[in-house]
């Protein structure tokens, strides 16, 4: 039996990447799983593979979490078909071209919509049933470009700032209340994502995403009495 057998999670951005990785670790662990992103085929195939492989079930529900409506159907589906839930994963994220000087503010708009609202979304749609439960879990997926900025990075780092001081606020709020949140804080992980902004560091191995999986199981699976606040994973 897996250390999260009975519990019920939501993970965004399931469709691929560190998503997709964190929805299988969770699974392994007992756990069943609600899928969200916006990609209906690639979420069918990663919920059949979890749901094939035996372990916690696994539904896909496709999810643009930049639209608050659909966020909220997606956690009513999620309960309806699991129960109430326990882990809610906030991984959906977009890395756009992050230029204050480019002036391409569509796409900030894009990154804004997605990494900050999308989560906030989230939280609004599971956190009041979790204080009334006294129990549950908040994770939020930011980047080390939430500590450190480069001169490529401006808003995207500034979104993820945003996140991180979100968690930690969140901390504060939700203190005593039996609710946990964990800030994750990825360096560079090898996905698709990555890849195609040209993110690459050759002189360091990237990380792999179950590198970033294994920090929320970590996470999720403490007692109930300790709370890991912040996770920061780099490469060495």
């Amino acid at each position: 039996m897996g250390q999260l057998t009975g519990k019920n999670a939501i993970i965004t951005g399931a469709s691929s990447g560190i998503g997709a990785t964190i929805a299988k670790h969770l699974a392994h662990e007992g756990a069943n799983v609600v899928l969200a992103a916006r990609r209906k085929e690639k979420l069918g195939t990663i919920a059949e593979e979890i749901n094939t492989a035996g372990e916690g079930q696994a539904l896909a529900v496709p999810t643009n979490v930049a639209n608050r409506s659909e966020v909220e159907a997606m956690v009513k589906k999620a309960a309806e078909t699991f129960g109430d839930i326990d882990i809610y994963v906030n991984n959906a994220g977009l890395m756009l071209d992050a230029r204050v000087r480019e002036g391409k503010v569509e796409e900030w708009e894009q990154m804004i919509d997605v990494n900050i609202k999308g989560a906030l979304y989230g939280i609004n749609a599971v956190t009041p049933t979790m204080i009334e439960r006294s129990t549950g879990h908040i994770i939020n997926i930011a980047s080390v470009s939430g500590q450190e900025v480069t001169k490529i990075s401006s808003v995207y780092s500034a979104t993820k700032f945003a996140v991180r001081a979100l968690s930690m606020g969140m901390e504060k709020e939700l203190a005593r209340t039996g609710v946990r949140v964990t800030n994750i804080s990825p360096g560079m992980v090898d996905t698709d994502l990555a890849r195609s902004r040209g993110r690459s560091n050759s002189d360091r191995r990237p990380l792999d995403t179950d590198d970033i999986a294994r920090a929320i199981v970590y996470a999720v699976t403490q007692p109930d009495y300790v709370n890991v606040n912040e996770i920061t994973v780099r490469p060495v």
